[in-house]
């Protein structure tokens, strides 16, 4: 693996790209744009498409967030750049 600072922002800028992309297809696509197709059908007595706007976003939010940290840190050890 090449451990130079550029294959390391190159890592860490996929990794952003990654998490800005899910983060737009769930608040924006699945909340908004989406939503009146996703009503049709229903999670917990809800529509989806509510659901998303409301409630599922911000669980995919906090779900990103975990999963943000656990990736950069596997980034961070594997450029050596690590705390600990």
């Amino acid at each position: 693996m090449d451990k130079s600072p550029d294959a390391y922002w190159k890592a860490t800028l996929r990794l952003i790209g990654t998490v800005l992309v899910i983060w737009f297809a769930v608040s924006y696509l699945a909340g908004i744009v989406f939503a009146p197709a996703l009503n049709s059908i229903h999670l917990g007595g809800y529509p989806l498409g509510f659901w998303f706007a409301q409630q599922g976003s911000i669980y995919v939010f906090v779900a990103l967030i975990f999963w943000y940290a656990k990736r950069m840190d596997d980034i961070d050890r594997a450029f050596d750049v690590h705390e600990d």
